[in-house]
């Protein structure tokens, strides 16, 4: 087996679990929504209304991680899709492969990540 045959398996061994994650996350989203509408109710004091309210923003946060996390996924099923998969978007080098197979929709090496949380440091004290 060489490199490259190597490169595609792991390639694919990613795009299996991002698939795999992406209907997780779906199942999650409707699951969350279904639980919220069925403990809805319009009637109640106003401790419940706030309760509702509270269980209804803490919904809609874990919606917004969810949709978030899809996003993610997207673009890295598009990036396998143009070819591009694994490559850093700050250094254009390969990512590093035990990082692709822990996160494999990261979009940045260690060093790709390192250098974006400096900057990202810089600009908050300045």
């Amino acid at each position: 087996m060489n490199i490259e045959d190597t490169a595609n398996d792991i390639v694919q061994d990613c795009k299996r679990r991002l698939l795999s994650m992406k209907q997780d996350l779906l199942n999650r989203a409707k699951t969350s929504r279904q639980e919220f509408a069925k403990n809805q109710t319009n009637v109640g004091d106003e401790i419940d209304q706030s309760a509702a309210n509270i269980e209804e923003h803490a919904m809609l946060t874990v919606q917004e991680r969810i949709r978030n996390q899809l996003f993610e996924i997207d673009m890295a099923l598009g990036r396998i899709e143009r070819g591009v998969f694994g490559i850093c978007e700050e250094t254009f080098e390969k990512i590093e492969t035990e990082r692709l197979l822990a996160i494999p929709f990261t979009r940045l090496s260690i060093e790709g990540a390192e250098i974006r949380e400096a900057v990202s440091q810089r600009y908050l004290r300045a």
